[in-house]
């Protein structure tokens, strides 16, 4: 015969499992939805306020190219799917005085690198990479190069797509470098490379890791990393106007690029395409990026449904996870002066931002000898800002800033709401029965096997009729404010005050309580 043996804490807590000494538990709750609730927009007029605002959009991107004296400036607004806004001030060209608008070809710089490491997501994907493999399976050469130390681990092709491969920052190395050819970077890695850090340990900027990935996806293709983009990235998303060879764009898009000296301009040497295109050659514009860029908030909220985009969108969004600490910036500040602190991190190809009121910004800056740019989106509000300009290393942080934080403003945006999910307004229903004498309440079969161990019985009675007294006759029970699928709060409002009511559930099915607080929150 079979011995059972129960644990020390059913024979100390006997109703916590279910026992009671006189009859078994009649659960009253046997199943609950598992149905997945979304965030939504809830605002009916969110599109129409946005557009609305674009006036004041316009003005700003106007008098900073302005104020900071750029040839030409390109620059536009993505609302959840689409390019709502495009538009342009000065010149692409100033010999010919060709007017920059949404159409106009920019050399982008770095907004390039999130495309490599889609590139590389897909491959990953498909089965044909793996990325903490070492870097030296698809580029040989890199497994005889010296590291910093000898108990330095492989460079991983996370490494690269995160800039932890221990590089140097090369940023005005690596940009004059775009139109050096494979032939080249393989004598560089065999020479030896110099290392400032060893891998996998700290962030550190490097367009050469990203001149890497553009080889690996070669390597693993077989078909040069700008026709692998083009075929399996660009084209699906109808970037069409999308290339990498400036001489290949029509004249009267391509935007030439500046840099101010001696009180002149003078026109900064446009590179060819090559090897290093991969960290920051491709070319495009305010309307064909818009879509890469719409592509990203589409993945977001996690949802069923048919995947429809170049590469599945749990893929997207784990570009847009913070990979590497970057930066705390405690003196951050808003363009109309609000201090507000922001921390940064870096995805893959993607820089990650959370400011001081939880918003967060992924994207990335661009800065090449004759071109700046930047682009942000919000994917808990649904926006995105993109700035293109043809002076050398024109900085857009400051202005898309403003024009999100502005639109956010005057359009009384907020974020995507999380409706309350099946299982926490069944739940919250029993515990309003219950509250505040805990009739019943071992008999329910909604409290976990910790509830009552965590605190008895006796006691929560205690308590909780302690605060029914002090809030004197409930008035309102207010809607259940989620904070995900399993973990929520309610407000019960009394003549005299108002308590908060707090709890999360297990991750059994069916899920059950296994915390529950509490507390008045006002008098």
């Amino acid at each position: 015969m079979k011995r059972f043996i129960l644990p020390l804490s059913v024979l100390l807590y006997p109703a916590a499992y279910g026992q009671t000494k006189n009859h078994p538990v009649k659960k009253s709750v046997t199943t609950h939805s598992q149905t997945y609730q979304p965030p939504v927009f809830t605002d009916p007029d969110r599109l129409t306020k946005i557009k609305a605002a674009l006036p004041v959009v316009e003005k700003l991107y106007r008098e900073y190219a302005e104020k900071n004296n750029f040839p030409g400036l390109a620059f536009g607004v993505v609302v959840d799917d689409q390019v709502l806004y495009a538009d342009g001030y000065g010149y692409t060209d100033l010999a010919k005085k060709t007017k920059a608008s949404g159409k106009s070809l920019f050399r982008i710089a770095s907004m390039s690198k999130s495309v490599t490491t889609m590139a590389i997501l897909k491959l990953r994907d498909e089965g044909k990479l793996k990325l903490d493999d070492p870097a030296y399976l698809y580029i040989p050469e890199l497994k005889a190069m010296p590291l910093l130390t000898t108990d330095s681990p492989a460079i991983t092709v996370r490494n690269l797509m995160t800039h932890t491969a221990g590089f140097p920052e090369d940023n005005p190395w690596g940009d004059r470098q775009l139109d050096t050819q494979d032939e080249a970077l393989i004598k560089l890695i065999q020479d030896g490379l110099s290392n400032s850090n060893v891998p996998g340990v700290q962030y550190e900027y490097s367009n050469l890791g990203f001149a890497m990935l553009g080889k690996i996806i070669s390597h693993v293709t077989g078909i040069s990393y700008q026709q692998y983009i083009n075929d399996q990235i660009f084209k699906p998303l109808g970037m069409n106007n999308t290339l990498w060879e400036y001489t290949k764009a029509p004249a009267d898009l391509l935007a030439h690029g500046y840099r101010r000296e001696d009180g002149q301009w003078k026109e900064e040497e446009l590179l060819h395409d090559g090897t290093y295109g991969a960290m920051g050659g491709i070319l495009t514009s305010i309307e064909d990026f818009g879509k890469y860029m719409a592509f990203h908030l589409a993945a977001w909220p996690p949802k069923d449904g048919k995947e429809t985009g170049p590469v599945k969108r749990s893929s997207v969004r784990e570009m847009q996870q913070p990979w590497t600490f970057n930066n705390l910036n405690t003196k951050f500040s808003y363009p109309n002066g609000r201090n507000c602190a922001l921390v940064s991190s870096y995805g893959y190809g993607l820089r990650i931002s959370r400011d001081c009121e939880n918003r967060l910004f992924a994207g990335h800056t661009g800065g090449l000898p004759g071109f700046g740019s930047q682009w942000w989106i919000m994917p808990e509000y649904g926006i995105g800002v993109i700035a293109n300009g043809n002076l050398t290393y024109a900085g857009m942080n400051t202005v898309n800033f403003a024009v999100m934080d502005t639109l956010i403003s005057i359009a009384g945006l907020k974020p995507r709401e999380l409706p309350v999910s099946p299982v926490l307004k069944q739940l919250k229903a029993e515990l309003v029965k219950l509250l505040p004498d805990w009739t019943e309440s071992t008999a329910s079969g909604i409290f976990a096997v910790n509830f009552f161990p965590d605190k008895s019985l006796e006691i929560r009675r205690k308590d909780t009729q302690q605060l029914f007294a002090k809030i004197g006759k409930i008035k309102n029970i207010t809607e259940l404010i989620p904070e995900n699928q399993l973990r929520g709060n309610f407000h019960i409002q009394g003549e005299n005050g108002t308590l908060n009511v707090y709890f999360t559930l297990t991750p059994e099915n069916p899920a059950l309580i296994q915390q529950l607080d509490v507390k008045q929150i006002s008098k």
